[in-house]
């Protein structure tokens, strides 16, 4: 057994017993289950422990999307004290090949970050039917895989509503990574939440390319972001991962607002990022290991939003100036409608295009 996992205890005790959750509930759930035994009769036997692996696409430590799930699991570590391995995946031929192997080491749920992994967990997962998956950010049907998705839209007229209230031009704009479904998701938010709050206000949009790599090129990002702030966008939200630190970089060298997503990134540039559009990550992971843990794991897609804690923004001491009592007081009713569900954002995905 490795150093943080937890032993189990089972008994043929007349009143049925989970083992699994005996197992995932530490050493404190096994100590008081233990005292309520009576000595006769009893056995002993351990189900297998959580064995979790997560694989990040490119790097781990983002300050993006990869990091925030990165957190997730450290949270899942902390409390139930279960060790993790871990592999930042270079390549096409990485992802499936560190599935295998993890696959066919045991380990168990093995979390994939990021849509460039569907395909090889696709394959994986059939050709190991009793191990678990899950993938972040993809859906794939399997049996034995757990797809989370988000309601970008969501998080998108939260950040538009915020934009158009700061903007002093009446332009903002918005610099995606890859033309993706779900970046189209985020900038139809954006958009409709400008408009929310501005109708006549002007958004611009520009994507860093077609491929993965568009997710990776901070230069690119920085380009992007100063033409679109050279047609007078003063607030620029980045969803392009690393390529958007470029965009935030430009922001605040024009000394204009950028807009960060994934993770908190209100401190890369104080006082030049307004808020950051939270793609919660961390807790889709958190969220899958602790129903492995207790047994109330399920393959399917499960959508995380506003409502879910899927989606959120980031408000802290580094934007505090710049978040004015009215744009509070907007995103608090904004949030209250959407859990609600007398506000619903489009989503892009549905129509293949952003309704007026």
């Amino acid at each position: 057994m490795r150093r943080g996992e937890e032993t189990c205890l089972s008994t043929s005790a007349a009143e049925p017993v989970n083992s699994k959750k005996l197992c995932r509930g530490g050493a404190l759930g096994a100590l008081s289950f233990m005292l309520g035994l009576t000595l006769a009769g009893a056995s002993t036997s351990c189900a297998e422990p959580l064995r979790p692996a997560i694989l990040y696409n490119l790097v781990k430590f983002d300050a993006s999307f990869n990091e925030a799930a990165y957190r997730g699991i450290e949270r899942f570590k902390t409390e139930m004290g279960t060790q993790y391995r871990e592999f930042e995946v270079k390549s096409d031929v990485e992802r499936e090949a560190v599935l295998r192997r993890f696959a066919s080491r045991g380990e168990d749920p093995i979390i994939a970050i990021g849509f460039p992994f569907a395909s090889s967990v696709e394959k994986v997962a059939a050709d190991f039917p009793k191990s678990r998956f899950v993938i972040i950010d993809a859906v794939v049907e399997k049996p034995n895989v757990q797809s989370v998705v988000f309601k970008e839209q969501e998080g998108g007229f939260l950040v538009g509503l915020m934009a158009a209230m700061a903007s002093k031009t009446g332009t903002i704009g918005m610099v995606g990574g890859m033309d993706l479904p779900i970046i189209r998701r985020i900038a139809c938010g954006y958009e409709w939440g400008a408009k929310a709050a501005r109708p006549e206000i002007a958004v611009l949009e520009a994507y860093a390319g077609d491929t993965p790599s568009a997710f990776t090129d901070p230069a690119r990002g920085a380009e992007l972001a100063r033409s679109e702030i050279g047609q007078g966008a003063d607030v620029v939200l980045q969803a392009a991962g690393q390529t958007g630190i470029g965009v935030l970089r430009a922001a605040a060298d024009a000394k204009v607002l950028g807009i960060g997503s994934d993770s908190n990134q209100n401190g890369l540039y104080p006082g030049h990022v307004l808020t950051s559009l939270l793609k919660r990550t961390d807790n889709a992971v958190y969220l899958a290991l602790r129903d492995a843990a207790s047994s109330e794991w399920k393959p399917g897609t499960r959508l995380l939003g506003v409502a879910e804690g899927g989606i959120d923004l980031a408000i802290d001491n580094a934007d505090k100036p710049l978040v004015t009592d009215e744009m509070r007081q907007a995103i608090d009713q904004a949030k209250k409608a959407i859990v609600a569900g007398t506000l619903v954002v489009p989503d892009w995905a549905k129509a293949r295009s952003c309704p007026p």
